[in-house]
């Protein structure tokens, strides 16, 4: 090879050549023909030789050769710097997605709403009190309200509880089937009147294991009042009658036992009822024997208990934290205070009333909505005659206020159950607004008062009309300074009470003597009249 080179690079030899012999070496290779393949010596032969200037132009074909590969290497360069280049363009892209990602908070996932059935009348129209509300941020609350009578159900094993609902809205039936996550029940589940016992359904949801404020087992012990009373009877002989003064009754299995004599006046009430229903006032014993046969016809059980002269009727309720006592009395002169007329104020809230309440709250595992009703009678005691659970009614100018609070419950309570998570009570601040307002004025409670101290005198009343829970104020006493701190206030009739009440809020500001001073005048010319002795 190396003595080819060296002949073909003689100027001589080439020259010598026959004309046109190598011409064929000058020409630059055509396009995807080969160039490792050699030519044959024919072929040398044939071609003419080359001329001085043709073997000048010979070096190039080495140079195109290089020229074209570096033009292939530059070509791979250029697109591995192309690919790098898209390369660092789509990390800046996706870095700079992920920092928009940081600062802005994801779209939320859509989750199935829990559903909560409440029952209860049309009255109140409980899904407005639920719209916007979500529990723990994250699931909203789907409501389906109805009666108990409008409901029917099938609960499993493994499935829990299936719901039927037909109810009317707008003059159309409207049918629905759903599986509830959670009940709220304000209608009794039991009442001796034809057609309102629904016992079965309170046992399907328990069936099912839904969750329910109150609870199912407090619902369905609610069912029969001598029971409940029967609880009650406990807590009166573990607090003693000063803490928690129980009215006596009698309970009779049937109208054969109705044999012993009672002292009269009495109240007899047969089965189980609301509302005043069933309740019967005795003043003789031909009265008893006569409606005795009553209570063998309706073949039921029956009570009766000393009739009590009554001033007013007390209501204490309880949601969740919140406390609020109001004081009701007749005016039409009826001996049922729920019936005919009757005037209802807001009272103090006491701490006799409180233990009441939270000691009843305590039965049958616990009663998240509750109320104790009682009696104060003309000789100055108080009788407790009545427990009332969820189904309780909301009474008084704050209904509004209690529906809300009885919403911030059943979404707490939810969370708590099917969630997981543990919710405060935000109704805890509401409460020391509504239960101990002005306590600074008043001074604070003498240690040595006794309950039935407090019980004799007139609970200090708040005008409805114009009086906000959180204006509802404590019974003005002396400042607890000096020898005299330990005395006991002296007792004031209502009148008086009233007074000496709207004296100690009014006494910071002097402005309006005389306005104050008539408006005084006045309240206690027209409230001596409905509540003097």
């Amino acid at each position: 090879m190396n003595y080819l080179r060296r002949r073909l690079s003689d100027s001589s030899f080439v020259a010598n050549l026959p004309n046109g012999y190598m011409m064929d070496l000058q020409r630059p290779t055509p396009p995807g023909s080969s160039t490792s393949s050699p030519a044959s010596p024919a072929t040398e032969r044939r071609q003419p030789p080359s001329l001085p200037g043709q073997t000048q132009t010979q070096a190039p074909a080495p140079g195109n050769f290089l020229s074209s590969f570096s033009s292939v290497v530059k070509s791979a360069q250029m697109a591995q710097s192309v690919a790098a280049a898209a390369q660092a363009k789509s990390a800046a892209a996706a870095a700079e997605g992920a920092s928009a990602g940081t600062a802005q908070p994801p779209k939320p996932i859509v989750r199935k709403p829990k559903i909560l059935l409440v029952i209860d009348d049309q009255h109140t129209d409980w899904a407005k009190y639920f719209r916007g509300k979500k529990l723990n941020g994250e699931y909203e609350i789907r409501v389906e309200q109805a009666d108990f009578s409008e409901i029917n159900l099938a609960s499993y094993v493994t499935s829990g509880c299936m719901v039927d609902m037909q109810v009317t809205r707008g003059g159309s039936k409207v049918v629905r089937s759903f599986k509830p996550d959670f009940v709220l029940i304000r209608q009794h589940a039991y009442s001796m009147t034809p057609g309102e016992d629904f016992r079965s359904l309170v046992i399907g949801l328990q069936f099912g294991g839904v969750p329910s404020i109150n609870s199912l087992l407090s619902i369905y012990n609610f069912c029969s009042k001598p029971w409940v009373f029967s609880h009650m009877i406990k807590l009166y002989q573990d607090l003693g009658p000063e803490k928690f003064p129980l009215n006596e009754q009698t309970f009779y299995p049937n109208h054969q036992q109705m044999v012993s004599i009672p002292s009269f006046p009495v109240v007899v009430k047969m089965g189980h009822a609301h509302a005043g229903m069933g309740k019967i006032k005795v003043e003789t014993q031909q009265d008893f024997q006569d409606i005795t046969s009553v209570v063998a016809l309706a073949g039921t059980y029956a009570t009766s208990e000393p009739y009590v002269q009554s001033k007013y009727d007390i209501r204490i309720q309880k949601i969740a934290n919140n406390y609020k006592a109001y004081m009701r009395t007749s005016i039409s002169g009826n001996w049922k205070a729920n019936t005919g007329s009757a005037m209802l104020e807001q009272i103090a809230m006491t701490d006799r009333y409180r233990l009441w309440v939270d000691s009843c709250a305590e039965m049958f595992g616990g009663l998240d909505i509750c109320a104790v009703k009682a009696v104060h009678g003309k000789d100055g005691n108080d009788y407790i005659i009545e427990v009332m659970d969820s189904s309780m009614p909301l009474i008084g100018e704050h209904v509004e206020e209690d529906k809300q609070l009885i919403t911030e419950l059943v979404i707490n309570k939810m969370t708590s159950v099917l969630l997981g998570v543990s919710t405060h009570q935000p109704s805890s601040i509401k409460v020391l607004l509504t239960t101990q307002p002005r306590r600074s004025q008043g001074g604070h409670r003498s240690a040595s008062a006794s309950p039935s101290q407090s019980a004799q005198g007139s609970p200090q009343r708040t005008r409805s009309a114009s009086t906000s829970p959180s204006q509802a104020f404590q019974p003005p006493l002396p400042a607890s300074s000096g020898p005299g701190a330990h005395k006991q206030p002296p007792q004031l009739n209502k009148s008086q009470s009233l007074t000496n009440t709207f004296t100690e809020t009014l006494r910071g500001n002097q402005t309006d003597d005389e306005a104050k001073a008539e408006t005084i005048r006045s309240l206690r010319k027209s409230f001596a009249s409905l509540f003097s002795d």
